[in-house]
């Protein structure tokens, strides 16, 4: 095992935990853009301003004579603010400093005249400086600040405007988590009441009183309870009906072998075991076709992708049931097109269908009867194919009762369950095929027409036929 494969995997988190870290952390990115913003755009207007005052000075500088400037006898500047020693200036006479203030170097503090600041490192100290001309031209007068008075006075003032903000910060962020938690708590109530329920509990949960948020999962929910129920039921009634229909074959089978046991003779014993074989043969069909419909209930509604070709599926069904129609000699037509039939769905699904619809024509067909099978496209594109016998027929209202379980028509002889309609509308439904039953008019019996929709409205049909079948 390697040393990540056997490293725990941290937990997840909690969807209020997640909704808190995005918050929060969003909140704390907005702060910090709004802190940088604050502290440039005061930055750039205390530039301008003390500019502004830089260049006052030196107006006023400027419009002094050379003489009145000049001398050792001018008075040093009286201090009138604690950041005045942070500005100091220079007066320059052809290339000689002839005045300058008490805290100003001995180097000129600017190098050029311009009518914007430059910042000069100065004997190892930063200074923000303007330099103009004075009356004469020869007079080059420079006044400068310390950088540091300035960076002073901008963290002053972001002290004062950014202490609020920091202060709201940690009260936003407990309003947030207040806020969330609040917001969750019909999710954990929700948790809360599913956690208490029984296990058999498969009613819905109501939706009346659900945020509009939480009712989606509480309809997935109440859908996934509809399934469940459904498919306990339907085993349920499978077992319901197997228990119930294997009662009568499984008793007839005791009998025959209890009379074989009794026999006096080879024939009687031999017509015993004769009819145990038909008994077991009964028994093994009625189980095939009630796994059958309990595959087609408990399955969902298939997505028709996959395809068959129903000409082919014709074949293989009529070849499986020629030697059950010779043993009773009977006929069994099949009428194919020879062009391919593509139909959309399995065709393990459509073998069951057909197989069904011809073996019950078989069955309810007298000896020496006809069982006719047509597959064919018409003109408008639509695929169907038609069984059709020369049995008795059905009466109108024994039609309607078809696809009941285990409803059989009273006063037949023949043997079998009634399952195998439920089978062919079930596969019908699951597809959205059409199925339509009358009198055949060639050979007098039933005639059973199953269609299939167009390629461009399978989705459509499949999609009403789950509707339908989930419904």
């Amino acid at each position: 095992m390697t040393e990540s494969a056997g490293r725990a995997r941290p937990a997840p988190w909690s969807l209020q935990a997640r909704v808190l870290a995005t918050v929060i952390g969003l909140v704390t990115g907005v702060w910090l853009v709004a802190v940088v913003a604050t502290w440039i755009d005061t930055r750039h207007e205390l530039n301008e301003l003390m500019d502004g005052h830089l260049a006052q000075a030196a107006s006023f500088f400027a419009m002094q004579s050379l003489d009145a400037l000049d001398g050792d006898d001018f008075p040093p500047a009286p201090v009138l603010h604690k950041s005045q020693p942070r500005v100091a200036f220079q007066v320059w006479h052809e290339g000689r400093l002839v005045v300058r203030s008490v805290n100003a170097p001995q180097l000129p503090l600017g190098d050029r005249v311009s009518r914007r600041t430059q910042v000069r490192e100065v004997q190892g100290q930063t200074w923000r400086v303007l330099g103009t001309v004075g009356k004469e031209d020869d007079v080059v007068i420079y006044i400068g600040e310390h950088e540091s008075a300035r960076r002073d006075v901008l963290m002053a003032s972001l002290r004062g405007v950014l202490w609020p903000f920091a202060l709201a910060l940690p009260l936003l962020a407990l309003g947030v988590w207040w806020a969330v938690r609040g917001s969750m708590r019909p999710l954990r109530e929700l948790g809360a009441v599913v956690a208490v329920r029984r296990p058999g509990a498969l009613d819905p949960m109501p939706l009346d009183a659900a945020p509009p948020e939480v009712r989606p999962l509480l309809t997935a929910l109440n859908g996934l309870f509809d399934r469940v129920a459904r498919m306990l039921e339907s085993e349920r009634r499978f077992n319901a009906d197997a228990a119930h229909e294997l009662r009568t074959p499984i008793a007839a089978i005791r009998m025959q072998a209890q009379v074989a046991q009794g026999a006096t003779s080879d024939a009687d014993r031999a017509q015993a075991l004769a009819a145990t074989v038909q008994g077991c043969d009964r028994a093994a069909r009625l189980v095939e076709q009630l796994l059958q419909l309990s595959r087609l209930e408990g399955e969902p509604v298939p997505t028709p992708t996959a395809h068959a070709d129903l000409g082919a599926v014709v074949r293989q069904v009529v070849q499986d049931l020629q030697p059950m129609a010779a043993a009773r000699g009977q006929r069994l037509d099949c009428d194919l097109a020879a062009a391919a039939l593509p139909i959309c769905m399995a065709p393990a699904l459509a073998q069951a269908l057909l197989r069904n619809l011809v073996d019950n024509a078989l069955r309810y067909s007298p000896q020496d009867g006809v069982v006719r099978v047509t597959a064919a496209q018409d003109a408008g594109g639509v695929l169907s194919v038609v069984v059709e016998d020369s049995g008795p027929g059905m009466a109108p209202d024994a039609m309607a009762r078809l696809g009941e379980r285990f409803f059989r028509v009273l006063g037949t002889a023949t043997s079998g369950s009634g399952l195998g309609w439920s089978i062919v509308q079930r596969i019908a439904r699951l597809h959205g095929l059409g199925v339509t039953l009358t009198r055949s008019a060639a050979l007098g019996g039933l005639h059973v027409r199953v269609t299939w929709p167009l390629a461009g409205e399978g989705a459509q049909d499949a999609s009403a036929a789950k509707k339908s079948v989930e419904e």
